[in-house]
C-alpha cells in the first residue's frame, strides 16, 4: 500500500496546487524566520500567487520592513526549501496587528 502522503502530493500536483499550500508554510513559518522583535510588530495572514501579506504594526514599521524585505524573502525561501514567495506586501489593517 502506497502511503497517504506520496497519494496526496502527487495528486496536490496533478491539481496544480501543491506550489500555492506549500507557500502558505511562509504563513506559518513568519514568526521564527522575521526574529522576536519583527513578530510582536507583526504578523502573517494570507499567500496568494507567491505574495506574502503581512500586517505590520504601523507605518514606521512598513518602512523599516520595506529595507530588509529581500533579506526576508531569502531567509523565507531558503526555510522552505524552494522559491514559493517571490514578494511581501506590508499592510496596516484598520483594527491593529490581531494576536
Amino acid at each position: 500500500m502506497e502511503a497517504l502522503e506520496r497519494v496526496l502530493g502527487r495528486l496536490m500536483k496533478r491539481l496544480g496546487i501543491e506550489d500555492e499550500l506549500q507557500g502558505w508554510r511562509a504563513v506559518e513559518i513568519w514568526e521564527r524566520v522575521a526574529g522576536p522583535q519583527v513578530a510582536r510588530r507583526t504578523r502573517a495572514v494570507d499567500f496568494e500567487r507567491g505574495v506574502l501579506l503581512v500586517e505590520v504594526e504601523g507605518s514606521a514599521w512598513i518602512q523599516q520592513l520595506h529595507f530588509l524585505k529581500r533579506q526576508l524573502i531569502e531567509a523565507i525561501n531558503r526555510e522552505l526549501g524552494a522559491t514559493r514567495v517571490s514578494d511581501i506586501r506590508f499592510d496596516i489593517p484598520r483594527k491593529g496587528v490581531l494576536r
